[in-house]
């Protein structure tokens, strides 16, 4: 007999997320609710509940890998290299077209249904906010992780703009190698490490 995945354990998570991602591309974010995506899901809204306690980060769910991203690429680093670090990371998701970066295949749909929903356009402010917050203390740098974060987002929206603007993908991961020149020059040129 073939075991069984443990009720609500990470397959369980991720069959949520991707049963809810697919529910809020279809109809829209604000059309769905968090027991639609159960029923959907084969779970309770209380599980569903368990694994994201907002509807928003149902959709939004990448959020935590990214900060995880970034704040264990300045783990025990030295206050000089913290820069070399997020440079090397944002640069390592831009050539992978990694989810994160914006520029993965399928991508489109995703900004599509943030710019349609202001409560996924609110959470995701919040979120930022926190990955500041969790990166300020990871550097210890406060002043540092609110320009980074700042900088990163600014170049991340100016990818899905050009990415809902139908652009060619070639030309959009070039003006996002650009927008991240750019964000590490001014962070260099404007910040001496450790203050």
């Amino acid at each position: 007999m073939p075991r069984t995945a443990p009720r609500g354990g990470p397959e369980t998570r991720a069959r949520i997320a991707e049963t809810a991602s697919g529910m809020f591309v279809e109809h829209g974010f604000d059309q769905v609710t968090v027991a639609q995506v159960a029923k959907a899901a084969g779970v309770s809204s209380v599980t569903v509940f368990k694994h994201f306690p907002r509807k928003e980060d149902l959709f939004l769910d990448r959020s935590a890998e990214t900060v995880a991203l970034f704040v264990g690429a300045v783990a025990d680093v030295p206050a000089d290299r913290v820069l070399d670090a997020l440079e090397s990371t944002a640069r390592r998701l831009l050539d992978d077209r990694a989810p994160v970066s914006g520029l993965a295949d399928g991508s489109e749909t995703f900004f599509r249904t943030v710019a349609q929903s202001q409560a996924l356009q609110s959470r995701a402010l919040e979120l930022a906010a926190d990955a500041q917050g969790a990166l300020a203390e990871a550097t210890g740098d406060s002043l540092l992780a609110a320009l980074f974060v700042a900088g990163y987002a600014t170049v991340f929206v100016g990818t899905a703009r050009r990415i809902l603007a139908d652009e060619d993908r070639d030309a959009v991961a070039a003006a996002h190698r650009a927008g991240l020149d750019r964000l590490f020059a001014a962070l260099r040129s404007g910040i001496a490490p450790g203050r």
